[in-house]
């Protein structure tokens, strides 16, 4: 991880797209939400690939294939191949077969994707605890049901090695916040005791088999999670940017520590394609555009106008400069009532 703590936002005098050679993109929240392309994504990454930076969609979710991902963004505009995706289906798989004799059995729980990738590497899933499985993996299937979950249960009560594609507690959809593959293995955790070994972000293994299979020289991380994608970047060295069309609010990313700092945040993919402004010191504040941040007894407090988004911008410089290495308790709900509503 880098030991260098971020105090303030990056600012950069070119578009992202010129300025890094690969887009590592988080789908849900990102790209997509359900089935449904989020506002700006489609026409933002059509416009940064036609300039000429690599789109490379990775995701912590393991139900489906990646020919099945790719299909899918295809149908949105995004002409995308299954080499173009790298999934937590397929970290997992390769953090298996590094630890199980070739052709081993595997306990799969989860979906397509994932059965897919074991097979990829030389595995054979099998549906049973008394399937003599030399693993026993979790990837998020929306079809998931009880019995499938206490075969796993039982399998890891036995001694098994557990392994999990990823553990995000929640997943967007259309409709709201969904649970997620993390709190899938929760039910299991519950019933059987111990911790699984995770693949997916923020984990090193999902960032081995992104640069493995993308070749990435400059990448930009690209996340709406602070817990996954960001912290993901952080461990991998590499900059990101957050987008407010997922899960994250403005207040949590105020509260950030280190690890969940991102290098840019804008309000959603159309910031790949725009410089990004830089934040200054002034005085005993920050200002970005035509806003100035700082700490102001036991809250943040910001004066001027301007865009909502620079006013954020100066808040988290504010926010994460008196945090230091830790997480800022000031009060920030006056602070973001004054520049205006950002994000979905």
């Amino acid at each position: 991880m880098n030991e260098q703590i971020r105090r303030r936002p990056d600012g950069c005098r070119r578009p992202l797209s010129e300025a890094y050679d690969t887009a590592l993109l988080d789908l849900d929240g990102v790209v997509y939400a359900g089935g449904q392309a989020i506002a700006h994504a489609v026409e933002s990454l059509t416009h940064a690939r036609d300039g000429g930076m690599h789109l490379a969609y990775v995701t912590n979710n393991a139900a489906r294939t990646p020919q099945a991902v790719a299909d899918q963004l295809s149908g949105f505009g995004l002409p995308t191949g299954p080499a173009d995706v790298i999934t937590s289906a397929q970290a997992v798989a390769r953090l298996i077969s590094e630890q199980v004799p070739a052709g081993a059995r595997v306990l799969a729980v989860g979906g397509e994707g994932l059965w897919v990738a074991l097979r990829e590497r030389g595995l054979e899933p099998v549906s049973s605890a008394d399937d003599d499985p030399a693993a026993v993996v979790q990837g998020f299937d929306p079809t998931l049901d009880w019995e499938r979950l206490a075969e796993a249960a039982y399998a890891v009560q036995r001694g098994v090695p557990w392994f999990a594609s990823n553990t995000d507690l929640t997943i967007p959809k259309e409709r709201g916040i969904a649970p997620g593959n993390g709190a899938l293995v929760e039910v299991v955790r519950t019933a059987a005791g111990g911790s699984p070994q995770v693949a997916g972000k923020p984990q090193p293994p999902m960032h081995r088999e992104t640069v493995l299979r993308t070749g990435a020289q400059r990448p930009l991380v690209i996340g709406d999670r602070l817990d996954t994608d960001i912290e993901g970047a952080t461990r991998g060295e590499v900059d990101s940017l957050l987008v407010l069309t997922g899960v994250t609010t403005p207040a949590e990313l105020l509260a950030a520590p280190p690890q969940h700092r991102p290098a840019y945040v804008d309000e959603d993919l159309r910031g790949l394609l725009t410089p990004q402004p830089e934040v200054t010191t002034d005085g005993g504040g920050f200002r970005c555009g035509g806003w100035r941040a700082e700490v102001a007894g036991d809250a943040l407090a910001v004066t001027g106008e301007g865009t909502p988004l620079d006013g954020l911008r100066a808040l988290c410089a504010a926010a994460w400069t008196a945090a230091g290495d830790g997480s800022c308790g000031a009060d920030a709900g006056k602070a973001l009532g004054r520049i205006g509503r950002i994000g979905k």
